[in-house]
C-alpha cells in the first residue's frame, strides 16, 4: 500500500509541475479554446472548429513571438510578457483550486492558497517570458 500512495505524490507532484511549466503558455490555449467553441456554436463540426483552434492557438504565437522579436523596448517587452502571461496566473488559481477543493480547509485558508498559486504561476511565466535573448 505504501508503494502506491508514494507513487501517486509524486505523479501529483510531476504533474502540478507539469501544469505550471505549461501554464506559460495558457493564453494560445484559451484563444484557441475559444475559437473552437465560437466556430462550433457557429455550426461548424467538431473537425472544423478543431482546425479554427488550432489555428487561432498557433496565429496568437505567432504573434507573440513576431512582437517579442520586433519591439524594441525593454518596458514594452515586459508589458507584452504580462499580458501574455496574465492567463498563467488564472490558471494556477484554478490548478490549485481543483486540488484543494474537497480538503477540509477553512475557505479564507484555500483563497489564500489558490491566489499564492495563481500569483506564483504568473509570476514565473512572466520572468519565464520576459527574460533578454
Amino acid at each position: 500500500m505504501t508503494p502506491i500512495i508514494l507513487l501517486a505524490v509524486g505523479l501529483s507532484g510531476a504533474m502540478c509541475v507539469l501544469a505550471f511549466a505549461l501554464a506559460t503558455h495558457a493564453l494560445p490555449f484559451f484563444l484557441g479554446l475559444a475559437a473552437f467553441r465560437l466556430a462550433f456554436a457557429w455550426g461548424a463540426g467538431w473537425m472544423v472548429a478543431g482546425i479554427a483552434g488550432v489555428a487561432a492557438a498557433i496565429l496568437s504565437f505567432a504573434l507573440f513571438v513576431y512582437l517579442r522579436e520586433v519591439l524594441r523596448s525593454s518596458t514594452a517587452k515586459l508589458v507584452l510578457a504580462i499580458v501574455y502571461a496574465a492567463p498563467a496566473a488564472v490558471a494556477g488559481y484554478a490548478l490549485v483550486h481543483g486540488v484543494i477543493g474537497a480538503a477540509p480547509l477553512s475557505e479564507p485558508v484555500k483563497q489564500f492558497l489558490c491566489l499564492a498559486s495563481g500569483g506564483f504561476a504568473g509570476l514565473s511565466a512572466v520572468a519565464r517570458l520576459a527574460t533578454p535573448d
